[in-house]
Parts: C-alpha cells; sequence; structure tokens
C-alpha cells in the first residue's frame, strides 16, 4: 500500500548511503536573471534501493540529475556518493569518477554503431583502462538477456534490446549507482515495460542503486520510493507506490 509523506528521507553518514545530498541549492546567473533549479535538497538513498524523481517541467529533475551523479556542481551544499565527496572535487577528478563508479541510462541509447553489444558494454572499461572480468561480463549480459546477441550490432537488435545494451553498459563498472533519465521515453510500452522490470531487478537481484528520473506514473510505480519535486525543492516522498497514488497526487503539483 502506498503511503506519501512530506518528510524526506532520514539523512546518514555518507559510507552508509549510496547516494546523499545534504542542503544542495543549483543556481544560475545572477541579478534579477538568477534562477534557482535546486533549493536546499536534502535526502539520502539506502543501498540496493530503486528511486523514481518526479516533478513538473522546470521543477529542477534534470539539475538534480546532474548533481546527483556529478555531471554538474552545486552552488551549494555536498553530494556524497558511497564515501567520495564528489561535490568537492574539481572538473577533471569528476569526470574520472563518473567514468569508473556512475552509470548512466539515458533516453537515446548512446551506443556506437560500429561496435558489437560486447564492445559496447565493455567501452567503459577500455576508456578506463581496466581489462574485463568476464566472470562480471557473462552475468551482466546474462542478467539483461543478451547473452545471446553480444556479436551483434546495434542496427542489427531493436530498440528494446539497444536499451538493455546501455543498461549493462552502465551496470559493467559495478558503480555505486545507476542513473537513468527517462530510460522508456522512446520506447513502446510493451518494451518499455520490459526496461522498468530490469530496472527492478537490477536493484532486486543484484543490489545496485538505481534513480530514475520519469514523467510517467506508471514507470513510477516500479520504484520502492518517489520522491517529488517542486520548484527546486523536495517536496515529499511515496513509499510503495502503485500509478494510481502517483498520478493523482501529481495532479496537485503546480504545473502538471
Amino acid at each position: 500500500m502506498s503511503s506519501f509523506t512530506s518528510t524526506p528521507p532520514i539523512m546518514q553518514s555518507p559510507p552508509m548511503s549510496a547516494l546523499q545530498l545534504s542542503d544542495v541549492s543549483k543556481t544560475y546567473g545572477s541579478g534579477r536573471s538568477r534562477v534557482t533549479a535546486l533549493d536546499n535538497v536534502t535526502l539520502a538513498l539506502v543501498r540496493g534501493s530503486f528511486t523514481a524523481i518526479m516533478g513538473s517541467s522546470g521543477s529542477g529533475k534534470s539539475t538534480f540529475l546532474h548533481c546527483a551523479a556529478g555531471l554538474d556542481q552545486p552552488t551549494r551544499g555536498s553530494v556524497w556518493l558511497g564515501d567520495t565527496e564528489i561535490s568537492a572535487l574539481n572538473h577533471k577528478a569528476r569526470t574520472v569518477f563518473r567514468r569508473d563508479h556512475v552509470g548512466f541510462v539515458f533516453q537515446a541509447y548512446n551506443l556506437m554503431a560500429a561496435l558489437t553489444v560486447e564492445q559496447n558494454v565493455t567501452l567503459p572499461l577500455l576508456l578506463a583502462g581496466r581489462a574485463t572480468d568476464r566472470g562480471r561480463l557473462e552475468h551482466v549480459l546474462d542478467a539483461v538477456g543478451l547473452a545471446d546477441k553480444r556479436d551483434h550490432r546495434p542496427a542489427e537488435i531493436s530498440g528494446g534490446q539497444q536499451q538493455r545494451v546501455a543498461i549493462a553498459r552502465a551496470l559493467i563498472t559495478e558503480p555505486h549507482a545507476v542513473f537513468a533519465d527517462e530510460p522508456t521515453g522512446a520506447l513502446d510500452s510493451h518494451t518499455g515495460y520490459k526496461i522498468l522490470d530490469l530496472l527492478r531487478r537490477t536493484a532486486t537481484d543484484l543490489g545496485q542503486t538505481v534513480v530514475m528520473v520519469t514523467h510517467d506514473p506508471l514507470a513510477a510505480a516500479h520504484a520502492d520510493q518517489v520522491l517529488f519535486l517542486e520548484g527546486g525543492r523536495l517536496v515529499g516522498r511515496m513509499d510503495s507506490p502503485t500509478a494510481a497514488a502517483v498520478a493523482e497526487h501529481t495532479t496537485h503539483l503546480r504545473g502538471w
């Protein structure tokens, strides 16, 4: 049964959490043109959890994702991934950290057309100068149902299978967290459901922390909890969400 609360997730010390944001704000511009995209956001997500982030257009979802994943640096506050304060790293150090410890799954699959499925999946390891653990590779390919497609190129597989390649690529480095930005937006509903089920099992079966930005109540219902953003602030949390409960709540948020 779903339960909604306006109380933010309980804070934990950095090493206890997979992801922790403490009083994070992000502003753009200055003077009259100043825009606050995130406003004192504080939260902690435990390892192996699946969290959906929802909010209206301009609510701060993309900025949250960029700051939480180390793609951008907050104006104020701290961001921890595992036991590393990524907000304290310079641009080059954050780039290296993301490559080695952060997984990304975006609506656009961003696969290399000339590479095989296996080569696309192991590309982050190649870029990091790391040897491929064949056992890990087999485990990941099997988990996403692509063991028999390893030698295919992206043009030879379906859109849903390409998204599975993107998920496998995000998992291969055993990251602290996997961030998914509207991962089913380019897929039909049936294929999208399979991808969401895969992300759900990624958290449940593989113990991977998943953070997904979505506008879809049906997608959010696959998560353990939904966090609602509005005006750059966390305005509530729903545990054990259902599509109906999420849809009902979002109708009360400004701009939906």
